[in-house]
């Protein structure tokens, strides 16, 4: 009997309400979205990282001829400097350096010749226009100044390269853009929880006779409050719900079924990740309401 009572008491609530039930639905859904957005850029950026820093190499470029650095004041690099190079990488960096290889100016001239059979921009390059270089693969990526330290200024290292640079960029304007999610998300947020605190005080307003007699007969708080924590908790799972089920539809259209197709070289987040996130935002709905409830019905509904 206690338990129709609540839920009759909700449906009624929600039917007074329904503009303001609404519009709760409505800014929980966008906020919420942001919330998930920002949290699926992140995930996007994990996996770039997992992929990508697992590709990429430290280059070191030896001395060519004609170059000013001042390890290359002796001309290119000779023989028994390339040997001392590959002594250092074996004896100082063994732990960090997981594999080596040295590409001579005709590995590299042949490689070249291979991406750029007509030239490069118009400019048809010789062998002797080559540089040899050393290429180490990391057993783990984020040591490079370890190996920047350790080989640049040596005699015929011309400079030390992390090609994880090339990729910094993009990192940024991926980590930018979920920071700017979640600025708009807590602006959303604060306005979802003033409007369903808002809804929670209509409503209570206009059931002050019935909590008056509920009050009289020995109604307990919780009893007398949980019609309106109700309300606010499901017009916000509403939003949440509908949050999740609009970045699930956005990942699987735009990102698996077309970017995924497109761009099929990289790892992109997936509607498991979606489901992944949903439980948090889920949670940040039942916190909203919660919140809402607790800055309002000790006012209204007091026993």
């Amino acid at each position: 009997m206690r338990l129709q009572f609540v839920l009759g008491e909700v449906l009624l609530g929600l039917r007074r309400n329904a503009t303001m039930v609404v519009s709760v639905v409505l800014v929980t859904f966008v906020s919420l979205t942001f919330v998930g957005a920002a949290a699926l850029l992140q995930l996007q950026v994990t996996k770039l990282k997992g992929d990508w820093y697992d590709l990429v190499e430290v280059s070191v470029f030896l001395c060519p001829d004609g170059s000013t650095a001042p390890t290359c004041a002796g001309g290119e690099a000779t023989d028994d400097q390339v040997a001392a190079l590959e002594r250092t990488i074996e004896s100082d960096l063994g732990d960090v350096v997981a594999t080596t290889y040295y590409e001579s100016k005709a590995e590299a001239f042949e490689a070249f010749s291979a991406r750029y059979p007509d030239g490069y921009e118009g400019t048809q390059l010789t062998e002797d226009d080559m540089q040899a270089s050393f290429r180490l693969k990391l057993s783990d990526p984020e040591q490079y100044q370890v190996v920047d330290e350790v080989l640049s200024g040596r005699d015929g290292v011309e400079v030390v390269e992390d090609q994880r640079a090339a990729f910094e960029p993009l990192f940024l304007v991926l980590n930018r853009a979920s920071l700017v999610a979640v600025g708009l998300a807590g602006v959303m947020l604060l306005a979802a929880t003033l409007l369903i605190v808002t809804t929670i005080r209509l409503s209570a307003v206009s059931r002050q006779r019935e909590t008056g007699i509920m009050r009289l007969v020995g109604a307990s708080t919780l009893f007398v409050q949980l019609p309106f924590m109700l309300e606010g908790a499901i017009a916000a799972l509403v939003g949440a719900v509908l949050a999740v089920a609009g970045l699930w539809a956005a990942v699987q259209y735009l990102v698996v079924d077309w970017l995924a197709e497109s761009v099929d070289w990289v790892s992109s987040v997936t509607t498991t990740d979606v489901l992944t996130i949903a439980p948090l935002l889920l949670g940040v709905a039942v916190g909203l309401a919660a919140v809402s409830s607790a800055l309002t019905l000790h006012r209204y509904t007091r026993v």
